[in-house]
């Protein structure tokens, strides 16, 4: 498909076979969640941006984004940056110090499956999954031998660059061997023409990125698998560069390996990440200096059980997962700091009827110094008509949620808090989905969702206390959520519209201090209540235009609502062709963005650029 469209982890009620899922495919044992896989076609329509550009196109989650190249997080319906976890083949790689992500360093080309899970999913991938969850993973190649190499050159004088080779060897009767070797390289040096928009400046800023991905798998012909994943990454971001006074300089470097055996329903896995911070101000010669280690363990086996005399089994995942961190950071009361976690799970998966799905998973965690609560969850799909050409289906889900605070909230000089207790919520949500095609070749679906997120012990840095951290907020999110796309093939054209809008109301719901009380049933800061997107294209044989549309309410500055910066909408123009000639073929892409000129702020209160172009060039080689 030429669009994003929902998927959902029970997409067939026909009882089959139980079979071996190869890889980390936490979806399966999500039943009555929302689901979303991200098409691959997308993916590689974006294939020279960032996580943040391709989700705030086809998702409904609100982006915190400072500028180009800069920080940018995720508003998962209406929780804060530290309330999504991040999984990379299975394992959580937000930074132990700041519990969060950097989306604007997390690249297109780093994956090769995108998928995202709406709401709590504790039990299932542990803290963190507050408000939702990204789902990163590595396939294994297919073809023969595939090479690809592709630049993009953008207005402000930015550029990007990336290649990749993929490739597939038969060793011997028993074993195969497969890999892929991705390079990335980009350069955004923002070199405005006109700095000033409306009378606010365009902050001046330069980011330097670049990373490698290898992906190496052994496979043989008695269920058996090796496989090796490295990702390094570099990312240097620079606030106003010419100010040798006032510039401010951030580098991220994360290296992130893993090494994973499978035989049959058995697969263990072992990690090791280092994630560096280097951060300066003025003289940039001398930076702060902080590095995170973690190492990680995990082992977990699948079997099946037959209860009574039901034809359907039920699929059961159980495990345990060890990490340890260990963390040097300047500013904490003393370093090093380490910390030990422990979890155990439950998964569970079962059709107890040809058009019922039920899954139920129970996970305990064990942290140094904490006692983070016991998980269960609970969730259910049942398809009311299933019939050729019609599909509805109504599903729901109730699941407890937890999150460990962050080191940098427990260990930092005067301001964090030894005493800090793990946040803890309930998380119920219900939807409905059906599918609609047409003999014409037409397929129409749509989705509603309601989710209800009630989260105690809110982890707050207190304006009131000199921006202390505190367990100050009881913090109510809910919502709903509507999603639709439509597709209509023949055998020269395709053509297609994916939208979707989110309603989320996001406050506190107790006062704790007079400070508080005033802010009691505000929305929360920089947590707009409405976003929407749309996106259409036309293709004609290899030809094809996008018309992008992205939109977002006003985002309060203030935690009582006096503050604000306005609403906006955005659209981008994308036109592309493929030529082919044999196995080589050429694709250039040409894009236009905030086509209207619209004039926009972001969190830092300064402008936004306004229209800018890209033009891109692709060529790939494929032995099939």
């Amino acid at each position: 498909m030429a669009f994003a469209s929902p998927a959902h982890a029970q997409t067939d009620s026909i009882a089959l076979e139980t079979v071996t899922v190869r890889g980390f495919v936490p979806e399966r044992f999500m039943s009555g969640l929302k689901i979303q896989a991200i098409d691959s076609a997308m993916l590689a329509q974006a294939r020279f941006q960032n996580i943040s550009d391709v989700l705030s196109t086809f998702t409904p989650i609100a982006f915190k984004n400072y500028g180009p190249g800069q920080l940018g997080t995720a508003s998962f319906r209406g929780t804060s940056a530290n309330h999504t976890a991040v999984l990379w083949n299975g394992l959580n790689i937000n930074a132990p110090t700041l519990g969060q992500t950097d989306f604007s360093t997390i690249p297109v080309a780093g994956f090769d499956r995108l998928s995202v899970q709406f709401g709590s999913a504790a039990s299932i991938v542990g803290s963190d999954a507050v408000g939702g969850s990204i789902l990163l993973g590595s396939d294994v190649p297919k073809s023969p031998f595939h090479i690809s190499i592709g630049r993009q050159e953008e207005s402000f004088d930015n550029r990007q660059t990336r290649a990749d080779i993929r490739y597939v060897t038969v060793l011997n009767r028993q074993w195969s061997f497969s890999g892929k070797t991705a390079v990335y390289d980009g350069r955004m040096n923002n070199n405005y023409r006109n700095p000033v928009r409306k009378g606010y400046l365009l902050l001046p800023t330069e980011t330097f990125q670049k990373g490698i991905v290898q992906d190496l798998f052994l496979q043989a012909k008695n269920d058996r698998e090796i496989s090796a994943h490295v990702w390094l990454t570099d990312n240097k971001l620079t606030l106003t560069p010419d100010d040798e006074q006032g510039r401010e300089m951030t580098r991220t470097t994360a290296y992130r390996t893993m090494l994973r055996y499978r035989v049959r329903s058995l697969t263990l896995r072992t990690a090791w990440v280092r994630d560096i911070i280097d951060y300066a101000k003025g003289d940039l010669s001398q930076p702060d200096h902080s590095v995170t280690d973690k190492i990680a363990t995990r082992i977990e086996n699948d079997f099946s059980l037959r209860p009574g005399a039901k034809p359907n089994p039920l699929s059961i995942k159980t495990g345990s997962e060890w990490t340890h961190y260990r963390s040097r950071v300047p500013g904490y009361v003393y370093s090093p700091v380490a910390e030990n976690r422990t979890d155990v799970f439950l998964l569970t998966r079962w059709q107890p009827a040809s058009r019922i799905t039920v899954s139920v998973n129970l996970r305990q965690g064990f942290v140094t110094g904490f006692n983070p609560p016991f998980t269960p969850s609970a969730g259910v799909e049942h398809r009311l008509i299933r019939k050729k050409l019609y599909n509805l289906s109504l599903k729901g889900s109730y699941g407890r949620s937890y999150r460990v605070p962050t080191l940098n909230e427990r260990h930092w000089k005067g301001l964090g808090n030894p005493d800090i207790r793990p946040e803890t919520g309930w998380n119920k949500e219900i939807g409905i989905e059906q599918t609609l095609k047409s003999t014409s070749g037409s397929t129409w679906r749509a989705s509603v969702t309601l989710y209800h997120n009630r989260v105690k012990d809110w982890t707050y840095w207190n304006p009131s206390r000199s921006y202390r951290v505190e367990n100050l907020q009881q913090i109510l999110a809910r919502g709903v959520e509507l999603q639709t796309n439509y597709l209509h093939t023949t055998e020269l054209r395709q053509a297609g519209v994916d939208a979707g809008y989110a309603f989320n109301r996001s406050s506190q719901e107790k006062a704790y201090d007079n400070y508080s009380e005033e802010i009691v049933g505000k929305q929360l800061v920089f947590v707009p209540e409405h976003t929407a997107y749309v996106n259409a294209f036309f293709q004609h044989k290899s030809t094809r235009i996008t018309g992008q549309f992205q939109a977002a309410s006003r985002r309060y500055t203030t935690f009582d609502n006096s503050q604000f910066l306005d609403g906006y909408g955005l659209v981008n123009l994308l036109a592309e062709t493929t030529i082919s000639l044999g196995k080589v073929r050429g694709r250039i892409q040409g894009q236009i963005r905030n086509l209207t000129n619209t004039f926009y702020l972001n969190v830092r209160n300064n402008a936004m650029p306004g229209r800018s172009f890209a033009l891109s060039l692709t060529f790939s080689y494929d032995s099939q």
